[in-house]
């Protein structure tokens, strides 16, 4: 794979230096667009955060191609809060916020974490509220040009999205039932392996839905070539369906020379 044609996420890679440096860091080492799940511990952090954060993506010289809405307490176990009802309102401000960055950096797309399923809480009632959210993020992301992903997620036994499928039906229902349109799936291929879906079959059965794809390999959520899975061949079938966005490296380092699987293009 063409270095040129990757973003790197550096809210997973790059965790050796403080996470203002890590755009910098990113770009010393060939990279012009970087990804963040959301880097701030609030869903509203203060203006200075926020221009600070702003400033590390410009002053390296790289683009935010994509951004996180902000997704609870991650460490802890929380994998998102626009389905939990009693934060609807943390949710919507938190639209204000990222979808903002996102204007002044030039971002294309939000990743919008579902969320775990809540003891106590009628899921019907937890798919409504996300289904609202996610409409307004929906729509205010299409004001500036650019598009919500919903992923499927592993290794949280209450995320209620493991599949393909299980992520495009919730983009159908809000856009049956909010008539909003600018919802993708985030085909994350580590995710989808892990969860036991046929990634071959979700690509083909939803390109035309497809947003962002991400890699790492499988057991270990590795380098590609640390496991089992075939991302090359992946990545190639993905090409000949007509793919033509950037491939998010989202993969934990195993080794100092953690990019050198990867090619670079001498043309950019």
């Amino acid at each position: 794979m063409i270095l040129s044609s990757c973003s790197v996420n550096c809210s997973i890679l790059f965790t050796d230096v403080p996470l203002l440096e890590r755009p910098a860091a990113a770009k010393a080492a060939g990279f012009d667009a970087v990804e963040f799940w959301w880097p701030f511990p609030t869903p509203v952090p203060g203006d200075r955060d926020v221009d600070a954060f702003v400033s590390a993506v410009r002053d390296a010289g790289v683009r935010l191609t994509g951004l996180n809405f902000a997704a609870g307490d991650m460490p802890a176990g929380d994998r998102g809060i626009l389905s939990d009802p009693a934060q609807v309102r943390a949710f919507r401000d938190n639209i204000d916020v990222t979808v903002g960055i996102g204007k002044t950096l030039g971002t294309g797309a939000f990743n919008a974490l579902y969320g775990n399923r809540i003891d106590g809480t009628d899921p019907a009632e937890q798919d409504r509220v996300a289904a609202e959210n996610l409409a307004a993020a929906g729509a205010a992301a299409a004001g500036i040009g650019a598009v919500v992903l919903i992923e499927p997620v592993s290794g949280a036994p209450a995320y209620p999205l493991l599949t393909a499928d299980d992520a495009v039906a919730v983009i159908r229902r809000v856009e049956r039932d909010h008539d909003v349109h600018s919802l993708r799936l985030l085909a994350d291929l580590y995710h989808l392996d892990v969860n036991g879906d046929d990634i071959t079959a979700a690509l083909d059965n939803h390109t035309d839905v497809i947003g962002h794809v991400q890699i790492a390999d499988a057991p270990g959520r590795g380098e590609p070539g640390t496991g089992t899975i075939d991302v090359a061949r992946h990545l190639a079938h993905l090409e000949r369906l007509g793919y033509e966005g950037r491939i998010g490296l989202e993969y934990k380092a195993t080794r100092p020379d953690t990019f050198s699987w990867l090619t670079v293009s001498t043309s950019t």
